[in-house]
């Protein structure tokens, strides 16, 4: 790999872009330019602006700006993404079942996309409608190409989409290969994924190099579903993908990934591998030099675009397709469940704590009147802010459709689901509610939690057995706490989010002041 060369624009007082670049003689006349711009982990989040270093970043408007002006300045350009771009949407989609995004991802004419753990929040049937579309409904679906050799139909034994698809440039052919993390399996609970299963991500990758390659294909792109990270100058590349690349077929040549919601922009055994963070906050941008001789990439240059909104401006066509969608949502939305002093952070500490994460576990062993609840971070998307609390903000904080379930489960597998919050390549702690324990963080795994005592101060029996409020993703063993399907459910309660703003509204109406304590 030639030398990289990082670089950071500055331009009113805003980083622009940061980059890594792989250089090559362009004077050979028979080289095509190329460019790829890659989203990834957008979560519907059309009407939402994040903040990054500082600055206004995201919203639909300005990712479709940048990505509009950049595919004006190179005709040979393809949009692709690497999942996640529905599920754990904010009200504007998640309401309209992701419609809306499906729409606006069509207006941005994507090429080609795989499929995120997301995709499979309200199972195989409804990803296959909002991607194929719903002839009752008059929904008509995505128009994006989408890819996964890794996702497989038990009925058929066959991949669940095409492996790869090959789009041509200038007369050159380009493969895209589509694969998911095997995370999948923790993230997803098991009804909504029981028609497939996911086998390993670097053995369906290089299979359907292969077949690429048999049929002539030389330029080879994976979109990955499947975490990677490295600082700005490239360094310091970490996550799945980073370990994966060299065990990857040496044809691949950039694996755009997602999942981690972080930066990346490294090479890993000659391979070029980028991320740009989440929410629409940045495009993935590879610039790429083909020998129209030989179908070979000799060049690869990436920067990954933040979407500034200082230096564009939003797009038209995107702002009309949000405000439909927002006025719809006005009345249905804009109700005020309570108010709160000051703000709930979803923000956690070493332990797992976290204020807003805290309300909602105590709302859960409220609803269900249980010894005590535990709720998962991953739930629990946004932080409340102080003053008053509408609907939208409760469906924004708490996107996902899980129901708040009551068990019973027995002390010692209450102290083993508590172990599960570590794994060997992971953190993953919950909020609990009506019980207390400590953490011996330098403990080895399995052996942790220490000191387990009920809400009187009394020690947890492990013979006992406790009734628990979770959600029925826990209940389904979601997120890797396989210990919690030990227990029986024998009552299934409200949508979370439902629990959450009737607990709220209760707290106000008792003037009670939870967010002061």
């Amino acid at each position: 790999m030639a030398k990289q060369r990082i670089i950071i624009l500055i331009c009113c007082i805003s980083f622009l872009v940061i980059g890594t670049s792989v250089y090559s003689d362009n004077t050979n006349r028979n080289l095509v330019n190329v460019q790829l711009l890659g989203l990834n982990d957008f979560h519907g989040q059309l009407n939402t602006h994040q903040v990054l270093f500082g600055q206004k970043v995201g919203g639909a408007e300005y990712v479709a700006a940048y990505l509009k002006k950049f595919k004006n300045e190179q005709k040979n350009t393809l949009l692709v993404h690497a999942g996640d771009m529905v599920g754990a949407s904010p009200p504007i989609s998640s309401l309209y079942k992701d419609e809306p995004t499906i729409e606006y991802l069509n207006q941005l004419k994507i090429d080609v996309g795989t499929l995120g753990n997301h995709e499979f929040d309200e199972g195989v049937q409804e990803m296959n409608r909002l991607l194929q579309g719903d002839q009752d409904s008059g929904f008509e679906g995505s128009n994006t190409t989408y890819i996964s050799a890794n996702v497989i139909d038990k009925k058929t034994n066959a991949q669940l989409l095409p492996p790869y698809v090959v789009k041509e440039m200038n007369g050159i052919k380009i493969g895209f290969i589509g694969v998911l993390t095997t995370e999948t399996n923790d993230y997803v609970i098991y009804k909504n994924r029981e028609q497939v299963h996911i086998i390993d991500e670097v053995s369906a990758i290089n299979q359907a190099t292969e077949q690429l390659i048999n049929k002539g294909v030389k330029a080879i792109i994976v979109l990955a579903h499947v975490s990677a990270k490295s600082n700005v100058t490239g360094e310091s590349p970490e996550k799945a993908m980073v370990k994966m690349a060299p065990l990857i077929h040496d044809e691949v040549d950039i694996i755009f990934t997602g999942h981690s919601h972080t930066y990346a922009n490294t090479t890993v055994d000659n391979k070029l591998i980028v991320q740009g963070y989440s929410y629409g906050k940045a495009i993935s941008k590879v610039q790429l030099q083909i020998d129209s001789l030989t179908g070979e990439i000799v060049s690869k240059d990436a920067t990954i675009q933040l979407t500034l909104h200082n230096l564009i401006d939003p797009d038209k066509e995107t702002m009309k397709h949000i405000s439909a969608y927002e006025k719809k949502l006005t009345q249905r939305k804009n109700e005020v469940i309570a108010s709160i002093p000051k703000s709930l952070s979803r923000k956690k500490d070493k332990n797992g704590y976290s204020p807003l994460a805290e309300m909602v576990a105590t709302s859960m062993m409220a609803e269900m009147d249980t010894d005590m609840a535990f709720t998962h971070h991953g739930g629990i998307r946004m932080s409340l802010q102080k003053g008053e609390i509408t609907a939208r903000d409760i469906y924004t904080v708490l996107p996902f459709n899980h129901k708040v379930v009551k068990t019973r489960l027995t002390g010692s597998q209450i102290k083993k689901a508590l172990e599960q919050q570590w794994k060997k390549d992971r953190e993953n702690l919950l909020q609990p509610a009506g019980i207390s324990y400590s953490i011996n963080h330098a403990a080895k795994i399995g052996e942790k939690i220490q000191d387990l005592s009920d809400k009187n101060g009394h020690k947890i029996v492990p013979s006992k057995i406790y009734s628990v409020a979770i959600s029925d993703y826990l209940a389904f063993g979601g997120d890797g706490f396989t210990s919690f399907k030990a227990g029986k459910i024998f009552v299934t309660g409200s949508l979370l989010r439902d629990s959450f703003a009737d607990f709220l509204a209760s707290e106000n109406s008792n003037n009670k002041s939870y967010a002061s304590q």
